[in-house]
């Protein structure tokens, strides 16, 4: 039996988490954590709880104003947002936390919302994620609806320093 490789995903904003990482999250291999924003609503941070009901190897969900420092090992493969393409001031904020641990030598994949990175490809399954991202975020819908961008693809990459 291969032991699970546990990961925490770095989510500025409920939804990010499943539009830059949804093969993550659908790995079973994976034991996840997600960090969001401490700033979500109330309605939003309830949607991002549904995460549970669709991905059974997420754990614990966090809502703070930075990354706690219990999640910051060298066993740990944290994804964060990509600071060098990301337009969301929040997203280039925690990017570049993620950006200072990565230099200190930590593993930090960088990932992409917004899809024009040179690194994205085809994601694996995208009709089963935008399946998720309807089923969990209801009230986004209308941003994936007419922007496939957001569901046919994904992104991410290690730095080198």
């Amino acid at each position: 039996m291969t032991e699970k490789k546990h990961s925490v995903i770095i989510a500025p904003h409920p939804d990010d988490e499943l539009i830059g990482c949804f093969e993550i999250l659908d790995d079973p291999n994976q034991s996840i954590t997600i960090i969001y924003g401490a700033d979500a609503t109330a309605a939003r941070r309830k949607e991002a709880l549904k995460l549970r009901e669709v991905f059974p190897n997420v754990g614990n969900q966090v809502f703070h104003a930075s990354v706690p420092s219990t999640y910051i090992t060298t066993e740990i493969t944290l994804y964060f947002p990509d600071p060098s393409t990301e337009n969301h001031p929040a997203h280039r904020g925690w990017g570049s936390i993620g950006e200072a641990l990565a230099r200190d030598g930590l593993d930090v994949v960088f990932y992409s919302t917004i899809m024009n990175t040179p690194y994205i490809h085809e994601c694996k399954d995208s009709m089963k994620k935008e399946a998720m991202l309807d089923r969990v975020y209801e009230s986004q819908k209308q941003m994936w609806a007419y922007e496939k961008k957001y569901i046919l693809f994904e992104g991410r990459c290690k730095w080198m320093f």
